[in-house]
Order: structure tokens, then C-alpha cells, then sequence
């Protein structure tokens, strides 16, 4: 069933520009993990934008849990049903205390407060960040704010989160937190959507989709998608590493039976040609 429906959206930030999006077509299936990814430029951040209705098309249409993008009386809903944690946790912020900064969304929804208080405490637990509620945010890593960031958005219980690049600008360590949370989520049922330069992280993903200059280059399984080395390098984009190795042994003349994703399907291969 699909959660988020897009078809033949076009968008222009001037009104006297080329598209940035041209002609999208696309769904995100409910409780799908979707990895969205594309050069600089290429449109990713912006077909975001158009899932909660920061955004709506020039031409085309956007349905999210069969309401329409761009009809106002639905705007509300929809950003309560799909939430955007953000590159830079630090501009998404706006508390002194981690609590209250959860608390934040949940309030401005007009919950009451002893459900505002349950839904803090839930979402803290969810991402690992409860034992912090009362500590301040600037004095946590990029990790844990970025983390405290994904509760914000869980206080207000979104059916689906979009994530746009949230590991950017953190260090291994607080890619992995991420990550893990965002694994996390998935289990629970939520959709999620993840634009990130980093191609293992993508791997994770139920299903890749690849765009180039505000059009889809190629979409499906990730084994699918990053099988097509030479049309991904055609096009300067990068494959997971492993599978990087494993394009140049094929080069030296080995053969796999599929392509490895992970360093593990890398090391399972060679160890059985090399016994």
C-alpha cells in the first residue's frame, strides 16, 4: 500500500528557471525504508520538501496517506504524519533542556500536557536518550543531538520521517547512533525515507532510488541498483565499497555470483575461492 504517491511532478524555485524536478514518478510503500540518493543538486532534497508540503508542484500531484499536497485544508495533517529531521541538529533545536525541546512539538499540536509528558518520555527511550531529558543540548555531541532531534519529531507519532542527511556532518561514531536509531525505527513500522551520500548506508535501505539532474536514473533493491556499476560511474556516482572491490577483481578476471554490498559478503565470497 503505498504511503506516499508522486506523479509527474515538475517544481521550479523562479518561476522563469528550468525545473529542478522534472516529471517525478514515484511511491513509497507504508513502512518501506527508502534510500534517496544523487549528486548536489540533483533534485533529492527538494522531492523531500514536496513530501510534507513544505513544497507543492508546479505540475503534477503529491499524495500522502491519500491527501493531496497541495490542498491547504490537509497541510496540517500531513506535517504531523510525515516528519524532517534535518542535516544540522543544531537548527533544529530550540530548547535549553533536551526535554523541553522534545516537548516542543507535541505542544504546539495542543496535546495535553500528562500525554505530553508520556510521549517525551517514550521518544527519549526509543533513540536511547532518556537518562539526558534534563541535561542541555549544546553540551551533547553531534550524535546524541542529532538523535534528540529524531525524538522531536517522534513526540508528535509521524507515520513516516524523512531524513535528509542526518549523518552529514558527524563523525563515524555518530553515524552509527544514527543509523541504528534509524534501524530502529523501521522495526517499529514507520516509514522512513533517507537521502545520505554515504552508499552504506543506502544498502540498509528496502529499496534505492537513484535521481540525476531532478529525474530518476534508476530505482529497486539495492542489490539491483549497485549491480549497475558501469552506469552509476557513467554518471559519477558512487557504489559501496565492497562493491567497488568487487568491480575491480571482475576486472582481474574473477567472477562473483552477485555483487557484494558489505564488507562481510566480500570477505564470505573470497574466503570461499581462497579455501
Amino acid at each position: 500500500m503505498s504511503f506516499i504517491s508522486a506523479s509527474g511532478v515538475k517544481y521550479s524555485y523562479d518561476e522563469n528557471g528550468s525545473d529542478v524536478l522534472k516529471g517525478i514518478t514515484l511511491k513509497v510503500n507504508k513502512g518501506e525504508f527508502i534510500a534517496l540518493l544523487g549528486h548536489n543538486g540533483c533534485g533529492k532534497s527538494t522531492m523531500a520538501k514536496t513530501f510534507n508540503a513544505l513544497i507543492t508542484p508546479r505540475e503534477g500531484v503529491i499524495y500522502v496517506d491519500g491527501m493531496d499536497t497541495s490542498d491547504d485544508e490537509v497541510t496540517y495533517e500531513i506535517r504531523r504524519n510525515v516528519g524532517l529531521v534535518l542535516q544540522n541538529p543544531d537548527n533544529q533545536l530550540v530548547a535549553s533542556v533536551i526535554e523541553e525541546d522534545v516537548a516542543f512539538g507535541p505542544e504546539n499540536l495542543g496535546i495535553a500536557p500528562d500525554e505530553i509528558r508520556e510521549r517525551v518520555d517514550k521518544a527519549l527511550k526509543t533513540v536511547g536518550m532518556y537518562e539526558y531529558r534534563t541535561h542541555a543540548p549544546h553540551k551533547l555531541s553531534g550524535g546524541q543531538k542529532q538523535r534528540v532531534a529524531i525524538a522531536g519529531i517522534l513526540a508528535m507519532k509521524p507515520s513516516c520521517i524523512v531524513f535528509d542527511e542526518p549523518t552529514a556532518m558527524l563523525d563515524p561514531n555518530g553515524r552509527e547512533e544514527v543509523m541504528r536509531t534509524i534501524k530502529l525505527l523501521k522495526e517499529k513500522g514507520i516509514t522512513i525515507v533517507l537521502i545520505t551520500h554515504f552508499m552504506e548506508e543506502a544498502v540498509l535501505a528496502d529499496r534505492v532510488i537513484v535521481m540525476e539532474e531532478g529525474e530518476i536514473l534508476i530505482q529497486g533493491k539495492p542489490g539491483d541498483v549497485f549491480s549497475e556499476v558501469n552506469l552509476l560511474k557513467k554518471h559519477s556516482l558512487d557504489v559501496p565499497q565492497a562493491t567497488e572491490l568487487a568491480y575491480k577483481l571482475i576486472g582481474a578476471g574473477l567472477r562473483f555470483s552477485k555483487m557484494p554490498l558489505t564488507t562481510d559478503d566480500c570477505i564470505t565470497f573470497l574466503k570461499g575461492v581462497l579455501s
